[in-house]
């Protein structure tokens, strides 16, 4: 199995390292985080492939780490002499008997263990046509690939082959299907795990017997007969139709699987998606194997993703997971354990999370635990009616701008579940989160006690209403503008203070929305204009 990867000037990372787990990796990121880059970056490392093609043929000047080539690009204009920059994939594996052939210090942590490199560099033998090429720095826009060279090797130093690498790969891709050549890889796996060699000739005979009879079917004896009389003016040789039976036209090509008498490639790309996922899990070798899923939430409905994931986590026993994902229910499913949360600066574990947490986020799977993980900065509150007021809040501050739109995300946790995400939000020290919670009829400070363990991070902050006798939001938001305002915002016209408040407390979610949409001036609770002021 894979134990680290090590990258260097490869695509968004400038210089990047990251510890795996043996069993399951989740990768989580923002956009361009970094997610597909990983999984392309161990797919090169294991198999010398690009989108499964060698990398030295496929390769560009747009792999490269688009700073390193900015600052090589200015010393080549201000005059300074440096070599141009080089892609290096470190990938280190477990130390078994299987990988010690592999095993040197030829890597960028000098250590001495088994692995394998890619290392895309300047070629020596284009050495002069690389100086040439400089000589007009004000010229150079892009790094000279076609001067560069791809470098496959063991940590020891030497060429490696597929053969030599004790580990094995397959990629899914559930968004980008090729049917195809998907449906012939798939196949081929079928076949070679299932079928003796007696029965691969059977059926090799059998399909040949088919494709024979083609032509002694009575319209093509007819049509080849008239074919026959025609007039030929390419050739003298007599013009017939017939089936291909040479070696190179064989039954693997002509057979295709199919699902309920369908052909595979006219089913859903869900059913799809899901049936390629399971059957490289399925895959049995006698070297590791390395299952590297992209979004596998993409093309299913959220049934069929649950019975996915099911069998995702059943089946990766004795075998290595890497899955990128933008979906809660794939990560609690699968473990906030296993989480690793990407940026192009690094990677990190959150596995430092209570038991406790994590098995609550397990359970509870509609709980959006990712937008935590992703959003830099967030807005914790107790229900629906409190997240539109907070938006409501944060316009009036904000020009009419949505958080969102600010990236700024407001998160219904349903009161309890608090410490569940500051949890998890003591170990993102870059995202700030701000918690709004009532004080239930409590001192202020009594409530913020409770917190004190999650307030000590500076990234988090808790607000509560100051005074005990206005229980929730709704009675803040009553004490902060007064009855008149209240039933103007809420077209009402309620004589009495209580009557008021008895029909904010039976019709939240109504109010609130009233709340976001009135045209009326509104004065914020102080509680809720600091949230909103510590996340801005």
């Amino acid at each position: 199995m894979l134990s680290k990867i090590v990258i260097h000037n490869y695509r968004t990372f400038r210089e990047f390292e990251l510890d795996f787990d043996p069993e399951m990796n989740i990768l989580v990121g923002d956009n361009d985080a970094g997610k597909s880059t990983i999984l392309e970056a161990i797919e090169l490392g294991l198999t010398g492939k690009l989108r499964g093609r060698p990398l030295y043929q496929d390769l560009s000047p747009y792999l490269f780490h688009q700073d390193a080539v900015s600052e090589w690009i200015a010393d080549l204009r201000e005059g300074r002499a440096v070599p141009p920059p080089e892609i290096i994939i470190d990938l280190f594996l477990d130390s078994t008997p299987e990988a010690a052939t592999l095993r040197g210090n030829n890597n960028l942590l000098k250590a001495d263990e088994p692995g394998v490199r890619i290392r895309v560099a300047l070629n020596p033998d284009y050495e002069a046509e690389y100086k040439e090429f400089i000589k007009k720095p004000d010229e150079v826009r892009l790094i000279p690939t076609e001067y560069y060279k791809v470098d496959w090797l063991a940590f020891d130093g030497n060429g490696v082959t597929f053969r030599s690498i004790p580990a094995s790969a397959s990629l899914i891709d559930a968004a980008n299907i090729h049917l195809q050549s998907g449906v012939d890889y798939y196949m081929k796996h079928i076949i070679d795990s299932r079928l003796k060699a007696d029965e691969r000739v059977k059926l090799t005979r059998a399909y040949r017997s088919l494709r024979e009879t083609f032509a002694q079917d009575e319209s093509i004896v007819k049509i080849n007969g008239d074919l026959r009389g025609t007039s030929n003016d390419v050739s003298d040789r007599e013009l017939t139709l017939n089936i291909d039976v040479s070696q190179k036209s064989s039954w693997e090509s002509g057979i295709v699987p199919h699902l309920d008498d369908l052909p595979f490639q006219f089913v859903g790309k869900g059913e799809q998606s899901t049936l390629k996922i399971l059957l490289a899990l399925n895959k049995k070798v006698d070297d590791a194997h390395i299952v590297l899923v992209e979004e596998p939430e993409n093309h299913l409905s959220f049934p069929n993703l649950g019975k996915l994931v099911k069998k995702i986590s059943k089946k990766c026993e004795d075998q290595q997971v890497f899955i990128t994902t933008h979906s809660s229910f794939v990560l609690n499913k699968l473990g906030l354990d296993k989480l690793v949360l990407l940026s192009p600066g690094g990677g990190f574990r959150i596995d430092r999370l209570p038991t406790s947490t994590q098995e609550y986020f397990k359970k509870l799977s509609g709980y959006d635990t990712l937008r935590l993980v992703l959003a830099k900065r967030s807005i914790l509150v107790e229900g629906p009616s409190d997240e539109l007021v907070v938006q409501r809040a944060y316009m009036d501050t904000h020009d009419g701008t949505l958080p969102a739109e600010n990236g700024i995300d407001v998160i219904n946790v349903r009161g309890l579940s608090f410490k569940r995400f500051l949890d998890i939000a003591m170990l993102l020290p870059g995202n700030r989160v701000a918690v709004i919670t009532d004080n239930d009829g409590k001192e202020a400070r009594d409530v913020r006690q409770r917190y004190a363990n999650y307030t000590a991070s500076a990234n988090i902050t808790v607000h509560v209403g100051k005074d005990a006798n206005f229980k929730t939001m709704e009675p803040q938001l009553f004490k902060a503008n007064g009855r008149v305002t209240m039933n103007a915002v809420l077209g009402q016209n309620f004589t009495t203070d209580q009557d008021l408040l008895d029909h904010m407390k039976k019709h939240k979610t109504d109010c609130a929305l009233a709340i976001f949409e009135s045209d009326q001036l509104i004065n914020m609770p102080e509680y809720i204009k600091e949230a909103v002021d510590a996340v801005s």
